[in-house]
């Protein structure tokens, strides 16, 4: 950087998310996962609008059409629009995953910045049990804990509907998932309580820490106030790279059949269906995975981009 630079720099002013913002615009890569996450956002909750379709009307008799104008990706084995069932199952999936991972971040950060603040023993029984929820097979444990929870949500459905006079087909969309989601987020927390844990340990040893107790705050208001602040970026970065996690984990779940009921779809229901036909019809398997592939490198890519961007250490450069 030239000196010229260096005083337009300190005119101006800066800041680390702007500074962050700069790194990740040179990052090609990341640039193009950013571009395609959005265009993948807007076309599966905004685009999907303004399309007449009905995803789950039956049309026998034109099962397995060719792309037209009508049906933009061709109809499937019931002679539903491909195109809708797409974009349906795209907001399905990514609802799932862009919601379990905001459960998994608050739990993960209230768990883990807890544990390492307090330290000592509680530290140290908390994170034993963080230790042994992780040597549980992650799938399984989701599938039981699914199991558990769906009769009791599809109670609460059935409670919503009668009682209250909710949309049928609205609740028992969403109830799908619900269960679901619960189960992803249930157990997807615990990575990330170890990031949060290790960077308040240190973070509390920290000048600022020192100075919020000499002024007599309290340990909840140091802790939630100043310290787990300062872990944005790390949690940023975790967030970026958990949703295709999340989305591949909804993706398995439906493809065994224990993910989104019918006539809904995800994009693990989908895959699924298209595996079936293989044979009759190709394009079935290859739209779907297509776009779920793309959505995955996409935000892979950006992860990547913003691990690199709010890394510290760059920072420095």
């Amino acid at each position: 950087m030239s000196g010229n630079e260096i005083e337009e720099r300190l005119e101006k002013g800066t800041s680390l998310w702007k500074d962050a913002w700069l790194r990740l615009r040179k990052n090609k890569m990341a640039m193009i996962g950013l571009w395609v996450v959005i265009f993948i956002f807007l076309t599966c909750f905004v685009f999907r609008w303004f399309l007449p379709q009905d995803p789950n009307a039956v049309a026998l008799g034109n099962e397995f059409a060719p792309p037209s104008a009508q049906h933009w990706l061709g109809t499937d084995q019931l002679g539903r629009d491909m195109l809708t069932r797409i974009l349906d199952g795209g907001q399905i999936s990514l609802l799932v995953a862009i919601a379990a991972t905001c459960l998994t971040v608050s739990i993960g950060i209230i768990y883990g910045g807890i544990s390492g603040y307090v330290g000592g023993r509680v530290d140290g029984v908390m994170m034993r049990i963080v230790d042994g929820l992780l040597a549980m097979p992650f799938l399984i444990v989701v599938i039981l804990f699914r199991e558990l929870i769906e009769v009791r949500v599809d109670l609460i459905g059935k409670f919503l509907t009668s009682e209250w006079g909710w949309d049928k087909d609205f609740v028992r969309r969403f109830s799908n998932i619900i269960p679901l989601l619960l189960a992803i987020a249930a157990f997807g927390w615990l990575t990330m309580s170890r990031i949060v844990r290790t960077q308040t340990a240190a973070l509390k040893r920290g000048e600022f820490a020192e100075a919020a107790r000499s002024l007599g705050l309290s340990h909840f208001r140091i802790l939630f106030r100043h310290i787990l602040p300062n872990m944005l970026g790390p949690v940023i970065i975790y967030a970026t790279l958990t949703i295709p996690s999340f989305i591949l984990y909804e993706a398995t779940l439906s493809f065994i059949g224990l993910g989104v009921e019918p006539p809904n779809s995800s994009w693990g229901v989908l895959i699924k269906e298209g595996a079936n036909y293989l044979e009759s019809n190709v394009s079935m398997l290859i739209f779907p995975a297509v776009v779920f592939s793309i959505t995955l490198f996409a935000f892979n890519f950006l992860g990547d981009g913003l691990r690199d961007a709010l890394d510290p250490k760059a920072a420095k450069d």
